[in-house]
């Protein structure tokens, strides 16, 4: 079969970050870059006799021709066969979903999650493993070790295919099946949830609108909340994904989704609101009045009630959060008598608990919450689980918030960016921090006091594996916490984020937190000297 080899002068910037290799989208373009990096893939990852590949992405510009050379190049690597989304489309965790249930090697998810689109905008490219999880720190070292001494990459340039046309091709000797990217993750997501429950919400006059900023879980919103559900016509808004998202940001944050806002504000005020983002693994929670519910409450909420929803009926075995992510849950994991777990940022600290059977539950700061039901972060998962909680407690939004408060307290959170940090300040920064840590107890800041100062280090309690240098964390009385961590998500350049927390117990629970948390904001400025050592008076971002 006619397979080409090209050569290709290594790239000396395709370290992988938390979710993969992500850069401006014309990088990619470049010629060699995108095989490069794909060809590193299937060297660390080689198929094993008979291995399939699942392959698709979130929409975005670039990613049908990604695609074919992501499925040529697996052809010409020994894969039997391949599975691609109809139009290349699949959603992340629609993809973690397939490999499972298929049995697959892994998979190539292309998408650069929530930073935009377009010819200007930002591609990705991430491998996921047999467990349906993202590839280990090991193996994303050796893919950043291998694309650094390749000499060339190969590519099978045999047969036609068609990204839009269901059924089985060969590309070589390779059988590549255009598949519905939509059918089998909307039926785990109905084997989950009392399908009943929701619909008997939906038709009881309760008004929702979810928005799927153009992006990938359009089609998935559309199937699940339109036709399985019998939600009415236009209940999903944005929902074509479109190469650019319609020229928005696909993060499902307030400033990016001010149309759902707008629906969820004023007298006439929908009850019920959610947004996903581009390839559909983050969700954002909102009441009435733009209630916008913190993922570190909802996690909390979603783990104190899992025994309401049909999947989780027997309680949950334990539950993990990333380290930025608000203590909300491991209050609810001690009344519950269940483990909890203070990861590293990045899903796939959460697969290894996951396959051992140590939490049920996850989710990180920045709208990402999941469960063993697949290996990633799952944004329609959330929003159906929410949906079903208040099927079943018959209270809306804020009451069913309001009412975890009164039991557990109230750990209340804002995330400060600062953005477009030159790298090297950044990384000094971060240096300048850490030298100060063994002196930082007792150690007064405004109106709190340093209870212990460190720089996260975790072993996981099931392989051993490890990571240093996850972030700084600064324990302070009365009861607050600041977090400072340089971002692993962008393309270019690099961002602070500075994760602010403090808790208000249950007689204080309902006030405005906003005085508290700007005290800490402000002692987050002085103890690291933000102002001297990066020249900010503020942050670029405010989220909470």
């Amino acid at each position: 079969m006619p397979i080409a080899v090209h050569a290709v002068t290594p790239f000396d910037d395709q370290k992988p970050g938390t979710s993969g290799l992500r850069k401006p989208t014309r990088r990619f373009m470049e010629p060699g870059y995108l095989p490069a990096f794909v060809q590193a893939i299937l060297e660390c990852a080689p198929p094993k006799p008979g291995a399939a590949l699942i392959v698709g992405g979130d929409g975005r510009f670039f990613v049908r021709e990604a695609a074919e050379t992501v499925i040529r190049m697996a052809a010409a690597a020994g894969y039997a066969r391949v599975r691609v989304g109809r139009e290349a489309l699949l959603s992340t965790p629609a993809a973690s979903h397939l490999v499972r249930l298929t049995g697959a090697q892994g998979a190539v998810i292309l998408s650069a999650s929530h930073n935009p689109g377009g010819p200007d905008g930002d591609f990705g490219v991430k491998y996921n493993t047999s467990t349906g999880g993202p590839a280990p720190e090991s193996l994303t070292e050796a893919i950043f070790a291998r694309s650094k001494a390749l000499a060339g990459w190969r590519i099978e340039t045999d047969g036609t295919l068609d990204l839009d046309r269901m059924g089985e091709v060969r590309i070589g000797a390779c059988v590549v099946e255009v598949i519905d990217p939509v059918a089998a993750y909307a039926d785990l997501m109905e084997s989950l949830f009392d399908f009943a429950a929701i619909r008997g919400l939906l038709a009881s006059g309760f008004r929702m609108r979810f928005d799927a900023m153009h992006a990938v879980t359009g089609p998935y919103a559309m199937e699940l909340f339109e036709r399985r559900l019998g939600a009415p016509a236009g209940t999903v808004m944005n929902a074509t994904p479109l190469p650019d998202f319609g020229g928005g940001h696909p993060d499902p944050h307030p400033d990016h989704a001010p149309e759902l806002m707008a629906a969820m504000s004023g007298p006439d005020a929908l009850d019920f609101g959610a947004a996903s983002d581009g390839d559909g693994d983050r969700n954002m929670i909102v009441g009435p009045g733009g209630f916008v519910v913190s993922p570190g409450d909802s996690l909390a909420i979603l783990t104190a009630l899992a025994d309401r929803v049909p999947a989780y009926s027997g309680g949950v075995a334990g539950v993990a959060r990333s380290m930025p992510t608000a203590r909300a849950a491991d209050r609810v994991a001690e009344a519950l008598g269940v483990d909890s777990f203070e990861t590293p940022t990045g899903w796939k600290w959460f697969v290894s608990l996951m396959d051992a059977g140590r939490i049920t539950l996850c989710g990180e700061e920045s709208f990402g919450t999941g469960s063993s039901h697949v290996r990633e972060k799952d944004g329609l998962w959330a929003v159906l689980f929410w949906l079903n909680l208040l099927a079943v407690e018959r209270v809306g939004v804020r009451d069913l918030v309001r009412r975890h408060w009164s039991r557990f307290g109230r750990d209340a959170y804002r995330r400060e960016d600062y953005e477009g940090l030159e790298t090297g300040a950044a990384g000094a920064f971060m240096q300048a921090l850490r030298a100060r840590l063994d002196t930082a107890s007792g150690q007064a800041v405004g109106p709190f006091s340093v209870v212990s100062a460190d720089d996260f280090a975790y072993v996981d309690p099931v392989d051993g594996s490890g990571a240093e240098g996850q972030g700084v964390r600064v324990m302070l009385t009365p009861d607050a916490r600041i977090t400072y961590r340089l971002s692993g998500t962008g393309s270019s350049g690099a961002t602070l984020r500075v994760y602010l927390e403090t808790y208000l117990p249950r007689d204080r629970a309902d006030a405005d937190p906003s005085a508290d948390l700007d005290a800490l904001s402000a002692a987050s400025r002085e103890f690291a000297d933000v102002g001297g050592l990066l020249g900010r008076a503020a942050p670029s971002v405010v989220t909470g």
